[in-house]
């Protein structure tokens, strides 16, 4: 008996063995060039896009970064009124309030230390145009020249980043 789906073994036809079975060495030399280029162009895609990749990640850092030194800026005036305050002596009456407000001002000054906030050492250090802006120029004795013998203002450093120059004094020769 025999199915309609079922195919005799005397009505399959074979194809002649060397119609497509071999390949001359031109046609074998030339898929080996291509298959070549094809694996050099994958890789430097794949560097490519691994450097844009990495490129992305920097940019996205810095924008991050300048954002924060932006936002820490305006934390530093806040600061700067604060240390302003506490600057005066308070009569007794205030000495409550004075409490408060050293209270607030140590915890300012921690959440910049967290955020990795740091104060520039100013005071008898040589002057350096990148890190003090120098407001007034004074002979001092016992100081030599181009010394910071005085600060106006605190400076402050985000990591490597200058978020604020010191305003200081700088001696100079008498």
């Amino acid at each position: 008996m025999s199915d309609e789906n079922t195919i005799e073994p005397d009505a399959v036809t074979e194809a002649p063995a060397d119609s497509n079975a071999t390949h001359t060495d031109d046609d074998l030399g030339r898929l080996q060039a291509e298959r070549d280029d094809l694996f050099d162009r994958l890789l430097r895609k794949s560097a490519e896009f691994d450097n844009y990749r990495k490129r992305i990640d920097k940019e996205r850092r810095e924008q991050a970064e300048w954002a924060a030194a932006d936002i820490l800026g305006d934390v530093l005036s806040v600061l700067d009124d604060f240390d302003r305050a506490l600057a005066v002596d308070a009569p007794p009456e205030a000495q409550v309030y004075r409490a408060g407000v050293e209270l607030i001002h140590r915890q300012l000054g921690e959440m910049l230390r967290k955020r990795g906030v740091t104060t520039l050492d100013t005071l008898g250090s040589d002057f350096d145009p990148h890190l003090h802006q120098a407001v007034a120029y004074e002979e001092s004795p016992g100081a030599r020249e181009g010394e910071v013998v005085g600060e106006l203002r605190k400076g402050y450093r985000l990591g490597e980043r200058l978020l604020r120059p010191a305003l200081v004094r700088v001696a100079k020769a008498s």
